[in-house]
């Protein structure tokens, strides 16, 4: 099957897009989803409009655009970084590598241990000094940190250990470190956008991509690689970000209560999806549309890719941050 057309929108002309911050003396705020209304994302993204409302206590306006109406993420963050079109989004740190090298780092592959080891990192707030370089350089906030779903590899085949994988043309994000950590393990890796990962799979431009459940379910990558080798590679974070630019005009109460509400609106994120992530794949594993594939060689894995992140964060000047996350007890 081609395509649905929940991205049909996704090439919107980015000068037909400027929106006005105040609409009749009312502030008006427009966010950005890549989703629909049943993805992580969206939700979080409508509680933080009801928590900001909640903690403003007078009226602002609230846009949301689903569906990919306004472009990707990578796009949401450029319009961010500009001070137009789009005022909040949940962006994967793989978009901001433009602006700040150490971005990617946030959610490296094989950066955390397990769920509890990701949770310690977020609550000691170790990623601190990435999100001050993002904000000051490309001048968009991270005002929260949501994510928690756990990434695995869907293929037309199963794969269960290294010499099955070897080989494999995999879609990754762009950000460099996820290119040379698969390529570390033996993978072909393949930048490719996100909405063009189905077709590409179809038509066997790549052999499968990498996901979290809610995105495997969303998008229906079910429907051309059923085969999911848990390799339980990475944890998400997925900061919800806001536009300094639009940030700095917003009364003083206001951006408060946006702060607030972005970190309280990325807890519940956190929560929802790594709750429901084990949820997502025995129901559409039940349903027999994918099915769980034991990958027999996570440590290997992780041992061939562990220099790979030494060296990158080296480059990156991050060495600090990844000592503190490798000795922190979860």
């Amino acid at each position: 099957m081609h395509r649905r057309s929940l991205l049909a929108g996704a090439m919107a002309t980015p000068a037909l897009l400027s929106i006005p911050a105040r609409a009749q003396g009312t502030i008006t705020l427009n966010g950005a989803s890549q989703f629909g209304d049943e993805h992580p994302y969206t939700k979080s993204m409508v509680r933080f409009e009801e928590l900001v409302k909640q903690y403003y206590g007078r009226p602002v306006n609230f846009v949301l655009h689903k569906n990919s109406s306004l472009g990707l993420e990578k796009q949401y963050f450029e319009y961010m970084a500009q001070g137009r079109a789009v005022d909040y989004a949940v962006v994967s740190p793989a978009h901001m590598s433009t602006f700040s090298r150490a971005a990617p780092f946030v959610d490296a592959p094989f950066i955390f241990r397990d769920l509890a080891h990701w949770n310690a990192v977020l609550e000691q707030d170790l990623f601190k000094p990435v999100a001050d370089e993002v904000e000051r350089r490309a001048r968009v906030a991270m005002i929260g940190y949501g994510g928690g779903g756990v990434r695995n590899i869907f293929f037309r085949k199963p794969i269960r250990n290294l010499a099955e994988l070897r080989g494999a043309k995999v879609r990754v994000q762009g950000a460099p470190i996820w290119s040379r950590t698969f390529a570390a393990v033996g993978m072909s890796p393949t930048v490719i956008a996100y909405n063009e990962i189905y077709n590409a799979i179809q038509n066997n431009v790549i052999d499968g991509g990498e996901n979290e459940a809610a995105g495997v379910e969303q998008m229906r990558f079910y429907e051309v690689a059923p085969e999911l080798a848990m390799t339980q590679h990475a944890i998400t974070i997925r900061p919800l970000c806001f536009s300094v630019a639009t940030l700095n005009r917003l009364p003083n109460d206001l951006q408060a209560a946006v702060r607030r509400a972005g970190r309280e609106a990325s807890a519940f994120h956190r929560e929802m999806e790594s709750s429901e992530d084990g949820k997502i794949l025995d129901n559409l594993e039940r349903a027999g549309k994918l099915r769980r594939v034991e990958f027999t060689q996570r440590a290997e894995m992780k041992r061939l890719v562990d220099p790979v992140m030494t060296a990158y964060a080296r480059e990156i000047e991050a060495e600090n941050i990844l000592n503190r996350i490798n000795g922190l007890a979860s």
